[in-house]
């Protein structure tokens, strides 16, 4: 790119910015921008790197609870979990990258989140991946989902953390747009978390890491657009990954933070070198300049605006002292890790970048960072569809019906793609893929944190509010039916293009459910990302604000699962009885219709209900336990009996026997309780007004519902053999 490239309307609308921006860029510069300053506004002010369109509605969700210690603004969230240890976590997205590349763009989706975290002065202990492709009959989603998987377990499995939920969807809105979410949580102690505010005029900016190469420019601009047919032609703005070098940035980073060496540390994520050192310097109020010469690079005749623009992973920037440059080096050196001093800090409020003896940029910081557009965008209310009733929904066999929704692209195991990730790893994994949530020991104590990913894009697309508020109840009940206590959320919000007011409307009904389920619920949001224009040729996604719990153990030991433990034991449902067939899964694979209002979210009712069940895990009270989510009670307690190979005996009487197998009525759990406790918990949930009642127990090697039986094997068959089968 040359420098002295005349600046034409078309070369900043190839830049992303619209007329109104640029007449924004001219008023702060008083003059035209060269190349590279152009192209630093541009990232900068991209939808990816400045959040133009989202943050209004972002600043509305409850982001504080006395567990939090840092909540949105930094590199990750971080909470209290006790004796003097913090949880740090975040997701993020990586879905034009992941469409256009699958393996490297999920490999490095991986990476940057992992950066993320140890950034922070966490060590990474759990990866978490929300997945989401187009229908399974579609030409390419067979190609996208092996890439994908192999570029997340690739990277997950190589850097040696273990990857241990997630969750994988089907959908044709995704044939075009594919969704690669990851997410990471890290342990730190309380007294030993790194932020990104640089501080001390006069200290030296240090880059670390790998060297900065070609790939990845314009990659948050590229992710800040819709697709067209030539996304194929984007793979140049797609990062390269290379796991064990990150896993060397780890140890080095972590080794120097043991020191009192750094003063605040950034990742290069999007927009790399220019968005990490802008952040840096604009949160301490001050100014920085750097040598781009000092920058280590990988190919001849680099540009500034090349190297500012260039998203190479696996690198850091710091802000050190003067004078601990060689204690610095001296640990990147023994990791075989790059380490340059690039700059220093000054308190002139500018950037100022040299390259071969000239200035080649010179920008305000604060303008830049500040004036970066935010929009309100119009929006309008989503449409409201109509209750559908249970009676107004064909009843099917339940045997048949069963078969189709755990045998089929929506229901079935998802065992292919997690036995592709080292989830055993580290020795603390105590409770692996396919429950409701992963459950990993903090090393060298009792206690374990609980992580799970959700959302349910159906019920947002039919009504953005409910399936807002669903996503974050689905999230803390999944913690919740493993024995933790759910204590933050990180929210991944995929969405289509914001310009079109009925997509902004999505967004904003989301955002409002989702507040109303944290506070309802405990549950602030620590952290996230936003992931817009996410349609190809005008056709959007399905609004997907992917939510990420974590929540904690205070004994690993007291957690329990999803598998039936043993035979003869009573099973009990805990909520009301189902009837909600509006956007379940038996409606849209049964019978083929995708429509009606989803299900309803009573926070009050899910808060007093999950409180209760937590209880009885604490007690002891209980065996196992499920959450009822998609294809409701007989679908959870064909789960529990698949994952244990033990049978059940059920009874469930009554007209619209359909509604009260297969509806997806919110807040509701199996439990499976000793015979002899039965009783006790049952009067339990009457003192506590909570609805409770004997479903049956487990027995032998089938699954009988009123008399009639399918072999749990049967099921099982069906199940797991979906997924291999696709992608033989």
């Amino acid at each position: 790119m040359n420098q002295t490239v005349a600046i034409t309307p078309q070369i900043v609308a190839e830049h992303g910015l619209s007329p109104s921006e640029y007449d924004r860029v001219l008023a702060i510069l008083g003059r035209v921008p060269n190349l590279t300053e152009l192209g630093i506004f541009s990232v900068m002010w991209s939808e990816h790197c400045s959040y133009k369109s989202s943050k209004k509605w972002l600043k509305t969700l409850p982001t504080r609870a006395p567990w939090v210690i840092c909540g949105p603004g930094e590199n990750a969230g971080v909470i209290d979990i006790g004796d003097g240890q913090a949880a740090i976590f975040k997701m993020e997205s990586h879905n034009h990258p992941s469409f256009i590349e699958p393996y490297q763009g999920a490999a490095t989706g991986v990476g940057g989140i992992l950066r993320d975290v140890f950034t922070m002065g966490a060590r990474p202990v759990a990866n978490l991946n929300a997945l989401r492709f187009g229908s399974a009959d579609h030409p390419k989603t067979r190609h996208l989902v092996a890439g994908v998987v192999a570029g997340v377990g690739g990277y997950g499995n190589c850097v040696g953390v273990p990857t241990v939920g997630g969750e994988v969807q089907f959908h044709p809105c995704y044939n075009g747009n594919n969704l690669v979410n990851a997410m990471t949580i890290g342990i730190a102690d309380t007294d030993k978390i790194f932020y990104s505010k640089a501080s001390g005029v006069g200290n030296q900016v240090v880059y670390v890491g790998s060297k900065t190469g070609r790939d990845g420019i314009h990659g948050a601009t590229m992710a800040s657009a819709e697709f067209s047919e030539d996304s194929e032609e984007k793979r140049p703005t797609v990062q390269v990954g290379d796991p064990f070098t990150e896993k060397l940035l780890i140890e080095a980073c972590l080794e120097l933070m043991a020191t009192d060496v750094i003063v605040a540390i950034q990742d290069m994520g999007a927009a790399g070198l220019t968005s990490s050192s802008f952040e840096m310097a604009s949160k301490g109020g001050l100014g920085v300049e750097l040598d781009l010469d000092m920058v280590p690079v990988r190919e001849t005749a680099m540009t500034a605006y090349e190297i500012m623009l260039s998203e190479s992973q696996e690198r850091m920037l710091m802000v050190i002292e003067p004078g601990k440059e060689d204690i610095a080096k001296a640990v990147f050196d023994k990791w075989e890790l790059d380490f340059a001093v690039i700059g220093t800090l000054t308190d002139t409020g500018r950037m100022v970048l040299k390259k071969d003896g000239a200035v080649v940029a010179d920008l305000p910081i604060d303008p830049l960072a500040e004036a970066a557009p935010e929009y309100d965008r119009p929006w309008t209310p989503g449409v409201k569809h109509p209750v559908i009733a249970a009676s107004d929904v064909a009843e099917k066999p339940w045997a048949e019906a069963l078969k189709a929704l755990v045998g089929g692209p929506d229901g079935s195991s998802r065992r292919w793609v997690w036995e592709q990730y080292d989830h055993m790893v580290m020795g603390d994994t105590v409770q692996r893929p396919g429950g409701d949530a992963a459950v990993i020991r903090i090393h060298g104590t009792a206690k374990g944190l609980a992580a799970t990913s959700d959302c349910n894009p159906r019920y947002v697309g039919a009504d953005a509010v409910e399936g807002g508020r669903q996503a974050v109840a689905e999230a803390w009940r999944n913690l919740t039916a493993v024995g933790a206590t759910p204590l933050a959320i990180t929210d991944n919000m995929n969405f289509g293009n914001p310009q079109r007011p009925e997509i902004m409307g999505q967004f904003v009904e989301a955002c409002q459910g989702m507040g109303e389920a944290c506070i309802a619920l405990d549950f602030p949001v620590v952290s996230g990302n936003v992931s817009l224009y996410n349609e190809t040729n005008g056709q959007g996604i399905l609004p997907t604000p992917t939510i990420g719990g974590v929540g904690l153990m205070p004994h690993v030991e007291a957690s329990v699962g999803i598998a039936f433990t043993g035979t003869g034991q009573a099973l009990i449902a805990i909520g009301a009885e189902g009837s909600w067939l509006g956007r379940s899964l038996y409606l849209d694979v049964v019978c083929g219709r995708d429509e009606g209002a989803p299900p309803p979210v009573d926070l009050k009712v899910e808060r007093r209900n999950g409180d209760f069940v937590r209880g009885l895990i604490r007690e002891g009270l209980v065996e196992s336990c499920h959450d009822l989510s998609e294809g409701g009670l007989l679908v959870a307690v064909a789960e529990m009996a698949m994952a244990s190979g033990i049978g059940a005996n059920l009874t469930v009487s009554g007209p619209d026997l359909h509604a009260k197998l297969f509806g997806e009525d919110q807040a509701r759990y199996v439990l499976a309780v000793a015979e002899g406790k039965a009783a006790e918990v049952l009067a339990n949930a009457e003192k506590m007004g909570v609805p409770a009642r004997r479903i049956g127990s487990t027995t032998g090697s089938d699954l009988v519902v009123n008399g009639e039986a399918v072999a749990v094997a049967e099921l099982k068959a069906a199940h797991e053999g979906w997924f291999p089968a696709f992608m033989a």
